[in-house]
């Protein structure tokens, strides 16, 4: 190779890595720059008072309480329905299905759907849960679009922490006598628990944060009132009635603060999306201290 040409490729090679590091520290600047003005507004707002809450017309009375309660149970639905299929598919396509044409066309549509857009998740379930199943605008719908929407995640999720479980485990496994369940039951999934816990609150971290289905679907903008209360004094003392009940989240709460002219409304806005942040990296920091804590624990 010429000298000038490889003098060439090393001035592109350089000027490559300058050009990213700019645009990335330009990112950066501009996203700290989103968080700081949306805290400088929002912080200062946050109370007790604004978590009790009901919405209001007037801004200073307004608070969050449907909409944080919403949220609840809706993840709530959410991760019921997602968590244990996500992870039961994983196990099935990683350690059971037989490699041929049909696993590969269903894996190859689990990497499609995770990256489809959230709104068709939510045409798909007007169309289905809302008018054919007859569920209505009501918490179950929001927890089964959400569910659909965060399952591939927790499959993919699922199937990589399987994957990093050295083979010599499986090995040894077989080597006593053990069977395909006795392997997956006591060896691959307390191994994988980490990898797995990281996946699946991530997904609900990503869920926490939708508005366009939700919006399909029928969610209300404004609401003045709590879902049922689940436990009641009366026999069968347990009751379902809730997940029946029309709902809030707290993005439909900010998009309906911010649509509105009163500036003191989208301060109200920023006080939600500051919570629902908190909300999100508190999250995410407990996938991350997870993941840590059980590769401490795990030694091959």
């Amino acid at each position: 190779m010429a000298p000038n040409n490889l003098k060439v490729r090393k001035f592109k090679d350089i000027a490559f890595v300058v050009i990213a590091l700019m645009l990335l520290f330009f990112s950066l600047l501009t996203l700290v720059a989103l968080i700081v003005d949306l805290g400088t507004t929002g912080i200062p707002r946050i109370s007790l008072d604004f978590f009790w809450n009901f919405p209001s017309r007037f801004p200073a009375k307004a608070g969050i309480l449907s909409a944080w309660v919403g949220t609840l149970c809706v993840m709530l639905v959410t991760a019921l329905c997602a968590i244990p299929i996500g992870i039961a598919a994983g196990v099935y396509l990683e350690e059971y299905a037989p490699k041929n044409f049909l696993t590969g066309f269903i894996e190859l549509n689990i990497v499609n759907l995770a990256g489809i857009p959230s709104i068709t998740f939510g045409l798909m379930a007007l169309g289905l849960f809302v008018y054919r199943f007859g569920l209505g605008q009501s918490i179950l719908t929001a927890g089964l679009t959400l569910g659909l929407l965060v399952l591939p995640i927790v499959i993919v999720a699922t199937r990589e922490a399987l994957r990093t479980i050295p083979g010599h485990i499986r090995e040894a496994a077989y080597g006593v006598g053990a069977s395909k369940w006795q392997l997956v039951q006591h060896h691959l999934l307390p191994y994988s628990t980490g990898g797995i816990l990281t996946g699946v609150i991530i997904s609900l971290s990503r869920a926490i944060g939708e508005t366009a289905p939700l919006i399909t679907i029928g969610a209300m903008t404004f609401i003045a009132f709590l879902p049922a209360a689940p436990v009641q004094p009366n026999f069968p003392y347990v009751t379902g009635k809730w997940l029946m009940d029309p709902f809030t989240v707290m993005p439909i709460q900010m998009f309906n603060w911010i649509s509105r002219p009163q500036p003191e409304f989208h301060v109200n806005a920023a006080a939600t999306g500051m919570i629902l942040l908190g909300m999100t990296l508190m999250m995410n920091a407990v996938a991350i201290y997870i993941r840590a804590r059980f590769r401490k624990r795990i030694k091959w």
